[in-house]
C-alpha cells in the first residue's frame, strides 16, 4: 500500500474545491480530482503538477447524479494507491426556483448530486479505510443556508440540512473505527456559483445579492474560496483530532447577526 495520504475531492474544478486542491497538494497529498467539466479540471491539474512534481494528480470526469460512478471514483483510487485518507464532498448541483416553480427533475437532480453522492462515496470511501486501518477523515461540505433559508432553493437547501444530518451519521457509525466525519458551513464565498442569481428579465443581481450579504456580516466582507479550503485542510488534519460529528461554520459571523448594519446606524451612528 502507498504510504503517503490520498484525498479525493468533488467539484474540484470550482472555487472552493480548486483552492482546496492547492492547499492539499501544497501538504503532500496525492489528489483523485472529480468534476463533471473536462478542461478546468486538466487545468488545475497541470496547474499543480507544475508548482510540486512529487505528487500525483488524478482527475475523473463524471456525472456525480450517475449513481454508478460513485464506486468507480473510489475503485479508482484503491488502483492508483490503495488507500484513501480523506474524501471532501464538495461537489453541488442547484437553479434557482422556489418550490412553486422547481421541476421534479430539477429536484431530484439537485439531491442526486448534493446528499445522494456524499453518502454513497463516504460508505465506499469508509470501507476501504476500515479494511486498510486508515484513521481517516470524511469532510462534507454544507451551507449556512442549511439554518437560514431564503425560499428561493429549495432542493439545495433540504439537501444542506441533509448532508449536515448525513455527518452526525457518518460520525456515530465510522467513529469506532477512529474515522471522523465533520461538516463545514461557508457563509457568502465568491467563487463562479456566487456570480449568477438573476432577475426574470435576465439582468444579473449577484452584486447586490452579495451586497446584501456583506451589510449582516460582522467581518463586512464576502470569503474567498481559501478560506474555506483552510478550514477543510483544518479538520482533515491531526490538528482537529478530536473533533468529528459537528458542523464548522466559516461564515465571518453572519449566522448570528441580528440584522443589517446599515440599520445599526441609524440606530447608534456612533457605535457602528
Amino acid at each position: 500500500m502507498n504510504k503517503e495520504k490520498v484525498a479525493i475531492i468533488t467539484g474540484a474544478a470550482g472555487g472552493i474545491g480548486q483552492e482546496t486542491a492547492r492547499m492539499f497538494c501544497q501538504k503532500g497529498y496525492h489528489l483523485l480530482l472529480v468534476d463533471m467539466a473536462t478542461a478546468p479540471l486538466e487545468a488545475l491539474k497541470s496547474q499543480l503538477q507544475e508548482a510540486n512534481i512529487k505528487n500525483e494528480i488524478k482527475v475523473f470526469t463524471c456525472d456525480l447524479s450517475k449513481t454508478e460512478n460513485l464506486h468507480s471514483i473510489v475503485e479508482e483510487c484503491r488502483s492508483f494507491w490503495g488507500r484513501i485518507d480523506v474524501l471532501v464532498n464538495n461537489a453541488v448541483w442547484r437553479t434557482h426556483d422556489t418550490m412553486r416553480t422547481i421541476s421534479i427533475d430539477d429536484w431530484e437532480r439537485t439531491l442526486k448530486v448534493s446528499i445522494t453522492a456524499p453518502a454513497f462515496l463516504a460508505k465506499w470511501v469508509a470501507e476501504l479505510m476500515e479494511e486498510k486501518n486508515i484513521r481517516g477523515v470524511i469532510v462534507n461540505i454544507s451551507s449556512i443556508m442549511s439554518q437560514r433559508a431564503g425560499g428561493t432553493s429549495p432542493a439545495y437547501v433540504a439537501s444542506k440540512g441533509a448532508i449536515e444530518s448525513l455527518t452526525y451519521e457518518l460520525a456515530s457509525l465510522y467513529g469506532p473505527s477512529g474515522i471522523r466525519a465533520v461538516g463545514v458551513a461557508p457563509g457568502n464565498v465568491i467563487t463562479p456559483l456566487s456570480k449568477d442569481f438573476t432577475t426574470p428579465t435576465g439582468e444579473n443581481i449577484s452584486k447586490k445579492m452579495e451586497e446584501n450579504m456583506t451589510d449582516q456580516t460582522p467581518l463586512m466582507r464576502s470569503a474567498e474560496g481559501r478560506e474555506i479550503a483552510s478550514a477543510i485542510c483544518w479538520l482533515s488534519s491531526e490538528e482537529s483530532s478530536f473533533v468529528t460529528g459537528t458542523i464548522l461554520q466559516v461564515d465571518g459571523g453572519f449566522s448570528h447577526g441580528f440584522n443589517h448594519y446599515s440599520l445599526k446606524k441609524i440606530q447608534f451612528p456612533k457605535e457602528f
